[in-house]
């Protein structure tokens, strides 16, 4: 099958284009066979994936041969999709969200750049994954500690730049990010806050700078290429310590959610709590057909067995308690007093102290276990995250939830969710699992991704992350001021990168007419 064009190149621009690139990087660096094209394409994809196919791939090695393929692109007029790693499943993996875009694999600038053990910081490159962070701070036996996402075999700095989360004190991983060196779509090559100093003795100890701060720019944009940034790490705490909640109601999740917000504000609980259904703790170790294999959504009683054999609720929640061996204490018996006779039972903590083997700890140690629920429904399996922002109230998300529940049962599909809880609000992620072979499903599953983006925006919850096939869509509900925010983001876009050159279209910046 032969390559989509970009842009509006003809056969033989785009020819010239790949050979300039080659003689930036090397040709072996430049790939356009098919064979090639298809290992980037969404794994989970709702359909073929090919309305997402790329037409060539770059994999420059260095912060220079980045700047060197975005000036080409700006010469020969070929759109550029960086990805740091391309493991960002569940929202279209490597694949642009424009059809034919080039896609500049960063995954070759894998460089810890350095490690500072007295001030718990690491500069790193967007190639550096979970796995070879954690592998560095092991092999070195230095006492600092990462956050790690459900499934951590993506890139450090890309999961940070599209705002992902862990479960320990630095779990809002953006928050972490402290410098960043970005490439500008013209190939001008920029330090943030005190980096913009040319020794910038300060630049990972500092967030901020002199005048604007640029940094946010970079966050799930398309106004650069981030090529290395520093990352704060956790110093290793004395103690930690946890355990796990079983709410056995539905309704159970007023109250709990109103409970865990609140120690979360007050940061007794210093990290993002998952508190989440039955379906999201089978799916990662069991199929759908160990429980029910009869046609619509699971039903109740389905998920009833699910509670019994697996010791665990209608919600689930894990904390993690991190600190002096004093203030952990203190903490753990202020959570059994909060919950042990709400719960009916005593709470069983698991705790780790300095010189314990780290699987007892509250760490964040990189796995893939998370992945396996796509294997849900068989077939190939896949995918979908909506995760709208709302308050974290109690209330409020109690009825949210029975009504999306309602309607995952309408369409037929099982309700998988689970409201992440941060310090003022609560991220409601109602995965969708599918089998990517049953078309039934498919048309389905998009009808019920359209149907809880509606939904949330008349609430006025927006969604705080996009798929690639619902970028325009999501980025439609931020409608304030007939979309003014659109509006200066295009501005911005139109001044920076007038050849719509990174990543056309991105969360619904820069669309190509």
């Amino acid at each position: 099958m032969s390559a989509p064009l970009p842009g509006k190149l003809s056969p033989d621009g785009f020819a010239k284009a790949l050979d300039a690139f080659r003689g930036a990087i090397g040709k072996q660096w430049v790939l356009d066979g098919e064979e090639d094209r298809q290992t980037y394409i969404d794994p989970y994809a709702l359909g073929d994936g090919l309305n997402h196919d790329c037409s060539a791939i770059a994999a420059p090695a260095s912060t220079d041969e980045v700047r060197a393929i975005v000036r080409l692109a700006n010469e020969h007029k070929v759109p550029l999709w960086p990805v740091s790693r391309g493991k960002n499943l569940g929202y279209g993996g490597a694949s642009p969200m424009e059809r034919g875009n080039v896609i500049l694999d960063l995954s070759r600038m894998n460089k810890v750049v350095e490690v500072d053990a007295k001030q718990a910081y690491c500069v790193i490159e967007p190639g550096v994954s979970f796995f070879d962070l954690y592998n560095h701070l092991a092999d070195n036996k230095l006492p600092l500690w990462m956050s790690t996402p459900g499934n951590s075999w993506g890139s450090v700095l890309g999961n940070a730049l599209d705002r992902g989360i862990g479960y320990t004190p630095y779990g809002d991983h953006c928050e972490q990010i402290c410098g960043i060196e970005a490439v500008l779509p013209d190939g001008d090559l920029i330090r943030t806050g005190m980096g913009a100093m040319a020794k910038g003795a300060g630049w990972q100890h500092y967030k901020y700078g002199y005048g604007p701060g640029w940094d946010q720019m970079f966050f799930q944009s398309n106004l650069g290429v981030v090529t290395q940034a520093g990352l704060w790490l956790q110093p290793e705490p004395e103690m930690t310590a946890k355990v796990e909640l079983a709410f056995p109601k539905f309704d159970d999740a007023e109250w709990a959610i109103d409970a865990l917000a609140d120690l979360r504000r007050r940061d007794v609980i210093q990290h993002n709590i998952v508190f989440g259904s039955p379906v999201r703790a089978a799916s990662t170790q069991s199929q759908r057909a160990d429980w029910y294999d009869g046609p619509g959504a699971i039903p109740d009683s389905a998920c009833e067995k699910m509670i019994q054999k697996l010791g665990i609720g209608w919600w689930n929640a894990k904390i993690n308690l991190f600190g002096h061996a004093a203030t952990v204490k203190a903490q753990i018996e202020l959570i059994r007093g909060i919950f042990e006779k709400r719960i009916g039972k005593e709470l069983k903590f698991e705790t780790w102290e300095q010189g314990d083997p780290p699987d007892k700890s509250a760490r964040g140690i990189p796995s893939t276990l998370g992945l396996q629920s796509v294997n849900w429904y068989g077939g190939r399996g896949g995918h979908l995250s909506f995760a709208p922002v709302m308050p974290s109230d109690g209330k409020l998300i109690l009825d949210y939830a029975r009504k999306i529940k309602a309607y995952y049962e309408k369409v037929g599909q099982d309700y998988y969710a689970s409201f992440t809880i941060g310090r003022r609000h609560v991220n409601n992620v109602s995965l969708i699992l599918y089998n990517r072979d049953d078309p039934a499903m498919v048309d389905r599953v998009d009808k019920l991704y359209r149907h809880l983006v509606a939904e949330a925006a008349a609430q006025g919850f927006g969604e705080y992350r996009g798929h690639i096939s619902y970028m325009g869509l999501i980025a439609d509900t931020f409608d304030f001021n007939d979309h003014a925010l659109r509006r200066l983001n295009d501005k911005v876009k139109a001044c920076l990168d007038p050849n719509n050159i990174i990543a056309p279209g991105r969360n619904g910046i820069g669309v190509r007419a």
